[in-house]
């Protein structure tokens, strides 16, 4: 996906020429394909925290956060835990406090240096959907402990990627999409990406200032409000084995789903 990518637009619509005229031997059924994650080896995978003004509200009132930004903040997700749609999910043996964060994610069509607000679309092939699974109690301690949330989002299968890339002219306003969050089918939340407080031109702007963005990086921008640690039921709503949990996109639509499982 990274070398289409770096095809840019001639790429691109080679691909849309070959799916025109789809060749019998290059058609599979849904049911029959394992989904991995869409870019599954990311240079940089750079999550933009704190973004929406519900969830830090949730943070700050359940001590997850420590300070209010005043500017585009981030970690990173490591490749090693991103699945695809569809897949199992364990979760560790430690952690009982498991959360689920739907965030729409972009992703980098073109290498992006310096770029101005003005021009940040131009460097964005598409839109992707990620479930940025949190163990909370982790995340408390190294919120208490200064640092970010490296240990809580990145054990193995807590970055659900996918299914898809959404091409950004099947995309009619990325700041007017409904994302939703069920957990065996029960609506846990339904948030507009217009709530956001750093859209994608404040946030290529700041980072590529010093970091240099290459086709294929992704910008997740962060879990709206919603989420079950700031529920008061929040015991009842953390993942357990055996939830299925489905985190969507309206329009344009795409489903991404995964499966809680104890450790095998």
């Amino acid at each position: 996906m990274k070398e289409l990518l770096a095809l840019g637009t001639p790429g691109l619509d080679e691909a849309k020429r070959l799916l025109s005229r789809p060749s019998p031997h290059a058609s599979h059924p849904l049911a029959s394909v394992t989904f991995l994650p869409p870019i599954s080896d990311p240079d940089k995978f750079l999550c933009v925290g704190k973004n929406y003004r519900t969830h830090l509200e949730e943070l700050r009132r359940t001590d997850l956060i420590k300070e209010l930004p005043t500017e585009p903040t981030g970690f990173i997700k490591l490749n090693s835990c991103l699945t695809g749609h569809d897949t199992d999910v364990e979760r560790p043996p430690s952690v009982v406090h498991l959360d689920y964060e739907p965030e729409l994610v972009f992703v980098i069509g073109k290498r992006a240096s310096g770029v101005r607000k003005k021009d940040a679309f131009d460097y964005v092939a598409g839109i992707t959907l990620l479930n940025d699974l949190t163990c909370r109690a982790t995340q408390k301690r190294e919120v208490a402990s200064g640092s970010r949330f490296w240990t809580a989002k990145n054990a193995p299968g807590f970055g659900p990627l996918g299914p898809w890339i959404i091409t950004m002219d099947e995309v009619p306003d990325p700041y007017d999409i409904w994302v939703s969050c069920s957990v065996n089918r029960e609506l846990r939340m339904r948030v507009n990406t217009r709530d956001q407080i750093w859209r994608l031109p404040d946030i290529i702007e700041h980072f590529s200032r010093l970091v240099p963005l290459e086709p294929g990086d992704m910008f997740s921008t962060g879990a709206p409000g919603g989420v079950a640690v700031g529920k008061p039921n929040a015991e009842e709503l953390f993942l357990k084995p055996g939830d299925i949990v489905e985190c969507a996109f309206e329009n344009p639509a795409m489903v991404l789903r995964n499966r809680i499982v104890a450790p095998r």
